[in-house]
């Protein structure tokens, strides 16, 4: 395998790409390349669905890693048979699939500020990859941006905020429709020169120019886009040697199989509100499918080299996870009540470990291994003063809320507080009830309309006793789930 897709767009590229992230991810393993990297248009929307679905492909990988470190443990193998086993795991890490998160970015030809001329309606397409999680969160600023501040008929960042978040991130100089391309398909060769030497001034090793040949004999097909592809490769190659910058080949996927073309074609009617026999309508050149290494190296075989420099910008990349317990803002709580200050000399971490680790009733229900997993899940220690904090002014709040909505607070309704209470502390979810109850108590002193209640949180009798809901579960007989 000498080769990964670099520049891919999923049905996330809305009413542009068609491919599914699961079916993409397939069609790779299946067919020996262990990376890719999602790039949609302007947004990140598919790489949640990228990294979870990754880990799963990777879950009976990662078990044989397991299973082969616990081998190598044993001080009893002979050395014939520790390196037999080091070739195994090696051989195990080298089918591990890598997602790379990436966009193809529209950076602003003037600034991303300006919304005033026809040049500022659109961008240069910019391809970014998060070389590590810097990166990825340098991804999610520029993208953030871009439709914050830079939205103008497409999301857009300028080279201002390109220079701002640049650490973490590799960039190629993308399609057709990229500042590189522009210039030279304009006669513009020293200003794609001097955009060549900006892009290497901030990344250095890290900016590819980028390469693609759709040369289609398929029905209906745009035929034009190669014969600019192979006009501006051609003065690529050139100032890849004159500015000592890496090349790499890519396919522009918007569809998983070769046979998909056909309906992406009516895909874009669709986007462009065009007839499908209308002959000034926009087409694409039908050979956007994510084509196997085998396809790319009878199409760049000529330039080993841009095929191999995709698997150089994937082993730069990291490994990282993005997921994370809930983030939320802190809710203020009255000192007048407690401080975190006063709970970390109040309480000890094993009065905490004992609290959030066995039922309402104080009953050991984990073993020591899932619970010590369950309070680096909280956030650990720091996390749970915290945490605590909250679950205990949310439970004052709570039974004070009690007393007013029952007459008489009975064992049965007792019992359900307690338990959604400890459901909700160890959780970590006791601020998020704080700070609903807060506006909502908020709308309701404004005059704002507030609903009854709907879905899980109608069954809840703390939601009811905070007055979030206004239906009491227990007279309903509704499930807190």
């Amino acid at each position: 395998m000498n080769f990964v897709h670099l520049h891919v767009h999923s049905h996330y590229s809305i009413l542009d790409g068609m491919s599914k992230v699961p079916d993409l991810v397939d069609k790779c393993v299946k067919n020996g390349m262990t990376a890719m990297a999602l790039t949609d248009h302007g947004n990140m929307f598919g790489i949640k669905e990228l990294l979870d679905y990754a880990a799963k492909k990777n879950g009976k990988v990662k078990d044989e890693i397991k299973s082969i470190d616990k081998q190598l443990a044993d001080s009893d193998i002979s050395e014939e048979q520790k390196q037999e086993l080091l070739a195994q795991k090696k051989a195990a890490e080298n089918k591990l699939f890598k997602p790379i998160v990436g966009v193809e970015a529209y950076c602003a030809r003037r600034s991303h500020t300006l919304k005033e001329l026809k040049e500022d309606g659109s961008g240069w397409h910019l391809i970014l990859l998060a070389k590590n999680k810097t990166g990825y969160k340098n991804l999610c600023k520029l993208v953030s941006t871009s439709w914050i501040d830079g939205y103008y008929y497409r999301p857009r960042i300028d080279k201002q905020l390109l220079q701002r978040y640049h650490e973490g991130l590799i960039v190629c100089s993308a399609c057709l429709g990229g500042e590189i391309p522009q210039k030279i398909m304009n006669g513009d060769i020293d200003e794609a020169e001097n955009a060549i030497k900006w892009f290497k001034s901030i990344w250095g090793e890290d900016f590819y120019l980028e390469m693609q040949r759709h040369k289609t004999d398929k029905p209906g097909a745009d035929r034009t886009t190669y014969e600019h592809q192979k006009a501006v490769n051609e003065v690529i190659l050139q100032l890849a040697e004159k500015t000592h910058t890496k090349v790499i080949a890519t396919n522009d996927v918007h569809f998983v199989e070769e046979v998909h073309g056909e309906a992406h074609d009516r895909l874009i009617c669709l986007s462009t509100g065009k007839d499908l026999d209308d002959p000034t309508r926009m087409r694409y050149t039908k050979q956007e499918w994510l084509k196997t290494p085998d396809e790319m190296q009878e199409i760049f075989g000529d330039i080993p080299e841009a095929l191999q420099n995709t698997l150089e910008i994937a082993d730069k990349v990291e490994t990282f996870s993005i997921d994370s317990p809930p983030i939320m803002p802190k809710f203020d709580i009255p000192e007048s009540f407690g401080t975190e200050q006063e709970y970390r000399q109040k309480f000890t971490e094993q009065q905490l470990f004992d609290e959030f680790t066995r039922n309402e009733k104080g009953e050991v229900v984990l073993s020591e291994e899932a619970a010590q997993k369950k309070i680096k899940q909280l956030g650990g220690y720091d996390k749970l003063y915290r945490i605590k904090l909250e679950a205990d002014y949310l439970a004052k709040l709570a039974w004070e809320g009690a007393e007013k909505r029952y007459d008489v607070i009975t064992d049965e309704i007792r019992e359900r507080i307690i338990f959604e209470l400890y459901i909700m502390k160890t959780m970590g979810f006791p601020g998020y009830f704080l700070i609903v109850q807060d506006f909502i108590k908020a709308a309701r002193n404004m005059g704002v309309s507030v609903g009854p209640g709907r879905g899980s949180a109608a069954g809840s009798v703390v939601a009811y006793c905070l007055t979030i809901t206004d239906i009491d579960p227990l007279k309903y007989d509704l499930l807190f789930e």
